[in-house]
């Protein structure tokens, strides 16, 4: 019995190791402006928060040796947000309004992504990271949500993010996590089209848009189209990604 409990006090005091995956573009700080890998805080705060430390992981050419390498190492995933995905991932062409492509930074997050999957790695995708795990998986994206529900409140522009009400699905992770709703601070031109192979919706908002996307069963796989970084008074996202790293990283080490 004492061993039993032992051991459990000392699950609790792991602290899992969260790669998170990083930005790559020209950056100015001082009298430097460079090329640079960088992350705002928030997003490893969250993580801090939560117990878990954060290990940034820039882009940089991969191959399935090299996200091996790096997945050995961590105990967590997070696909952070930024510049759309190649509309080639998933078969179209660029929508005048989609970003100019950054195929090294896809390269990247769809090699460790896969990686991740095939280990039982948890994930958590954030924004842009949402749509890489849904087209990673097959699906497709909406390149322009205001030609689909005709506003911009889910991208005001101008580093303003807008509040969208979402609700789960009940008997989703997501809903097990936040509840049946959520205000959500979104910031994001397009969004899940058709859903990836293996994925169900875990959160829509009150336009219809999927707001959340998982894969069921013991993995935790999960990725969200908001930003919860920006609501560092909630870290529920966080600390269930967390937990789940930790339980891999015990297991891992079993």
């Amino acid at each position: 019995m004492a061993l039993s409990g032992s051991s459990s006090a000392r699950d609790e005091k792991v602290h899992p190791v969260i790669g998170m995956t990083t930005y790559l573009q020209q950056a100015q700080t001082g009298v430097w402006d460079v090329r640079a890998s960088f992350l705002p805080q928030i997003y490893f705060t969250g993580v801090n928060l939560a117990g878990g430390i954060a290990l940034l992981l820039p882009p940089q050419p991969v191959d399935d040796a090299i996200a091996d390498r790096v997945l050995d190492r961590v105990d967590g995933l997070v696909i952070t947000g930024g510049p759309d995905v190649d509309p080639a991932r998933y078969g179209q062409e660029p929508h005048p309004s989609t970003n100019k492509p950054d195929r090294e930074r896809d390269d990247w997050e769809f090699a460790l992504l896969a990686g991740a999957l095939r280990r039982g790695i948890p994930v958590l995708g954030v924004c842009r990271g949402a749509q890489v795990l849904n087209t990673a998986l097959g699906g497709t994206l909406h390149q322009h949500l205001p030609d689909v529900i005709g506003h911009t409140h889910h991208q005001k522009g101008n580093a303003v993010f807008g509040t969208s009400a979402v609700r789960t699905v009940p008997g989703t992770k997501l809903a097990g996590l936040i509840g049946e709703t959520s205000d959500a601070q979104c910031y994001h031109h397009q969004a899940i089209d058709r859903i990836g192979d293996g994925l169900v919706v875990s959160a829509r908002d009150t336009d219809g848009v999927i707001e959340a996307v998982e894969l069921p069963g013991d993995d935790f796989v999960l990725g969200v189209q908001w930003h919860p970084e920006e609501r560092l008074d909630d870290i529920r996202l966080f600390t269930g990604l967390v937990a789940a790293a930790r339980s891999y990283a015990t297991e891992r080490v079993s």
